[in-house]
């Protein structure tokens, strides 16, 4: 038996790491999800049924597996009910919980088998040293799952604006307190692993770890919540690898593993692409102020009308499209691609140029536009799409503003100084669509909006693109 659960867990292993190959690619990543629920099914049975045959008559009797049935059935039919109702506004905030629920999970877990078995911390000198790991081992569990816990759900309330602000909450010395916190709590499980015996040091461990998940999130505002989500999404795989180490289980390591090495690749990724290093964006608390804005210049802004939007894409041979967070607010994707249809079947050449970290989370333009059944030829990331700007006939930007501030390229003291935006200012014209003037999470007004060959078309995002649709077809 015992090899056919060695053969199981490593065909999952397998399949997680296929999947996250699959998943590198909008393409393929559907696939890549089923491929990776797939191995988890595999591993879920092995665990399960492989390794206790007799697991089967307890089921017939009623006893432990009623509660695992009942989990199974309760999650999925949770995890079906999000996936078809959540908005896409809310998706960020969803992924937010999901890696909450992870780390809960494995801080729960570990603090469940410490307690259900005592003998495996051995008071026996003899026996010192593995009591010793095995304490340390929880100890890392139990920190990293409970700073993801709480941190989630510091994210999820920012983001979805519920009690705590999106902007980043800040006080006096509070970089020393988390400091210092963060020492006690690597202080305790020090101290627990020279004294295995001393099981109650996870409770403190617990309480501290959570203190200090929420004290590190509530200083981060919206303009970093990609970097955070990316870095939780880490936390947790880490927190469940060190699980697996707890719980001796190879596919459990394996996939914890995967799962907090692509989240930090990933949460480098999205650090690159705000030229800024992991401790400014956990430190700089950026957008907690917001810059003085010229009152007057705004008055004089020039305002067009969704007609005139119409007229400057009919006669535009290239058009270039910048979605950000605003898109999934107003959630205009869907008359996003018909107007990208109708330019197309016009003869217009369309391209969408997404930012990295526009929206709230790693891939949510992709995410959104996917949604819309949007080619996915046609999706361009910064890298590819900044030279074609000069050669654009007209740039239409849906939300966006941080990402297509020119400050970050001229203004050393702005706070987004140095981070890679998309070179919409380069095109031959601009149009942005926001409901007003205000600033985006970096908290600075954006010279864009007043340049002479910019057009600001005001209102709803849906119902602007709406209007211009209908011009169009008008002509």
């Amino acid at each position: 038996m015992g090899s056919v659960i060695t053969y199981a867990y490593l065909a999952a292993a397998v399949l997680f790491v296929v999947a996250l190959k699959s998943m590198a690619s909008p393409r393929t990543a559907r696939r890549g999800n089923l491929i990776g629920a797939l191995g988890m099914l595999i591993a879920i049975v092995a665990t399960l049924v492989l390794r206790d045959p007799a697991g089967l008559k307890t089921f017939v009797q009623g006893h432990g597996w009623t509660f695992i049935i009942v989990g199974c059935v309760v999650g999925t039919l949770i995890g079906a009910l999000l996936a078809l109702t959540v908005k896409m506004t809310a998706m960020p905030q969803m992924v937010a919980m999901f890696n909450g629920l992870g780390g809960l999970a494995s801080g729960l877990v570990v603090f469940a088998e410490i307690w259900r078995r005592p003998d495996v911390f051995f008071t026996d000198p003899l026996f010192h040293s593995e009591a010793t790991t095995l304490a340390v081992t929880v100890g890392i569990s139990t920190l990293i799952g409970w700073v993801t816990f709480t941190g989630s759900v510091i994210a999820f309330a920012k983001l979805q604006e519920l009690v705590v602000s999106g902007k980043p909450i800040t006080f006096p010395l509070q970089k020393i307190t988390n400091f210092v916190a963060l020492v006690l709590i690597v202080g305790l499980i020090v101290l627990w692993g020279f004294l295995p015996e001393q099981r109650w040091l996870i409770i403190p461990i617990a309480v501290m770890a959570a203190s200090f998940g929420v004290m590190s999130v509530i200083r981060i505002g919206g303009a970093d919540m990609p970097v955070v989500i990316s870095l939780l999404n880490s936390y947790s795989g880490l927190a469940a690898c060190a699980t697996g180490f707890v719980l001796k289980n190879p596919c459990l390591i394996i996939a914890g593993s995967l799962v907090g090495a692509s989240g930090i690749v990933l949460t480098r990724l999205m650090c690159r692409a705000m030229n800024r290093s992991l401790a400014n964006v956990l430190l700089a608390a950026v957008g907690s102020k917001v810059a003085d804005i010229d009152k007057e210049r705004q008055r004089n802004v020039k305002r067009y009308s969704a007609e005139d939007g119409a007229m400057i894409l009919a006669d535009a041979q290239s058009v270039v499209f910048v979605p950000g967070y605003g898109l999934a607010v107003a959630q205009a994707q869907h008359i996003l691609r018909e107007l990208a249809d109708i330019l197309q079947a016009r003869g217009t050449t369309v391209k969408y140029g997404i930012h990295p970290v526009a929206g709230r989370m790693p891939g949510h333009m992709n995410v959104l536009l996917a949604e819309a059944d949007v080619p996915y030829e046609q999706l361009c990331d910064l890298e590819t799409i900044n030279p074609e700007f000069e050669q654009t006939d007209a740039v239409l930007t849906i939300g966006a503003n941080d990402v297509i501030n020119p400050a970050a390229r001229t203004d050393p003291d702005s706070p987004i100084a140095g981070m890679p935006i998309l070179d919409v200012d380069k095109a031959a014209a601009v149009m942005i669509i926001k409901r007003s003037l205000s600033p985006g999470f970096a908290g600075i007004d954006n010279d864009l909006f007043y340049d002479d060959k910019t057009m600001m078309l005001f209102g709803d995002g849906k119902q602007m693109l709406t209007d211009i649709v209908a011009a169009m077809k008008a002509m």
